[in-house]
């Protein structure tokens, strides 16, 4: 597809290429990021289509960005993706809110049949016959000047959005399935996937409910304290103390900054500098009530709750596959696991999952 494209590094140039895009009806968009030194990725490309023209923007460059913002803050106009969701998150600190109203071509080619985490160059490839080149994907985006390679691969990324979305939508709506694709894509949008919450952050950590509840605690504690002071300085959170660390020192409790120290389980300049909020931290964890601490005595489930869940995950896969569908687009193994603890399927789903898994996993459960 001969489509031209346009490195844009000035405000002018920015300003011009966005006026001409929000005449359009639909805008192809996606992003370049580096996330490796950072809590916050960093932006380093954004790429624009609207299937005549392709407008690479250099975030890097001295520009003003607000045009930008606005165009994809436009509701009226549906921007396309695939596989957003980092993008979106990406997008976050210059637009404010998410990015909407979206379509995903990720999302649309699962409830097509196709594998969850279907790529975009596999898609394409498989949709529309188009391969693309692959040879760019590990580069680093922040690294100037970018070469005609990484730009013309930066290109694909969106010259094959547009074609391949209304290919999809075409098949999902002779389906019955539009809506389905239209009601994934708006919890996409939702701003509580994008808003931090350090105190869910433990939940990254494997095992902690197998924990005593005062060290669950103190776990818990301390990895909303790594959280929020990681997004506070922008550092990778291992940057700032690993997950072996957290644990250790949950697990020894230590009382004084020697105690600390003893555990070897940080530099002596990490532990010079974080040594006093952590102290901090433990003693504010030791105040706490433990009410909310559910402690799981065994890391497996009990063999009544296994045998729940055997049988939703037996149903549930069996109506995947009258629906032509991945067992995880579906029901996930953690919704299920939510099921056979104690949750009504009502609770767990809603839209046309729930219209398809209520009434059957509800009969699982009594062993119908």
């Amino acid at each position: 597809m001969t489509i031209p494209l346009t490195l844009i590094s000035d405000s002018a140039a920015l300003a011009a290429a966005t006026a001409g895009f929000a005449r359009g009806e639909r805008l192809a968009l996606d992003t370049e990021f580096l996330r490796e030194r950072t809590y916050l990725a960093e932006l380093a490309l954004v790429q624009l289509g609207d299937g005549e023209a392709v407008a690479l923007i250099d975030p890097l460059a001295d520009l003003d960005l607000a045009p930008l913002a606005a165009l994809l803050t436009d509701a009226r106009l549906p921007k396309v993706l695939h596989a957003g969701r980092q993008d979106l998150e990406v997008l976050l600190p210059l637009t404010r809110t998410p990015v909407a109203p979206l379509i995903d071509t990720q999302i649309a080619a699962a409830l097509l049949g196709h594998a969850a985490q279907i790529g975009y160059a596999d898609l394409v490839e498989r949709e529309l016959g188009q391969p693309l080149e692959k040879s760019q994907a590990r580069t680093d985006w922040t690294r100037r000047p970018l070469s005609r390679a990484q730009l013309e691969y930066a290109a694909d990324d969106v010259r094959w959005l547009l074609p391949l979305a209304a290919r999809l939508e075409e098949r999902l709506r002779a389906r019955g399935r539009l809506e389905w694709l239209e009601e994934d894509c708006r919890a996409l949008a939702d701003p509580e996937l994008y808003r931090p919450k350090p105190g869910e952050a433990w939940q990254r950590l494997k095992g902690t409910e197998a924990l005593p509840p005062p060290e669950q605690q103190r776990l818990r504690v301390l990895a909303a304290w790594r959280e929020t002071e990681a997004l506070r300085r922008n550092l990778p959170r291992g940057w700032l103390l690993a997950d072996e660390a957290l644990r250790a020192i949950a697990r020894s409790a230590p009382r004084d900054r020697a105690a600390l120290e003893a555990l070897d389980v940080m530099p002596g300049a990490s532990a010079s500098k974080l040594g006093a909020p952590i102290l901090a931290e433990l003693e504010r964890a030791a105040g706490l009530p433990l009410d909310g601490i559910v402690q799981r005595l065994e890391s497996r489930p009990s063999l009544e709750e296994r045998e729940r869940a055997r049988r939703l995950t037996e149903r549930a896969r069996a109506i995947a596959t009258e629906l032509e569908l991945a067992p995880e687009v579906l029901a996930t193994q953690r919704d299920l696991r939510r099921i056979a603890h104690g949750e009504a399927p009502a609770e767990v789903f809603g839209g046309w999952r729930a219209e398809a898994l209520t009434l059957p996993l509800t009969a699982a459960l009594g062993g119908g």
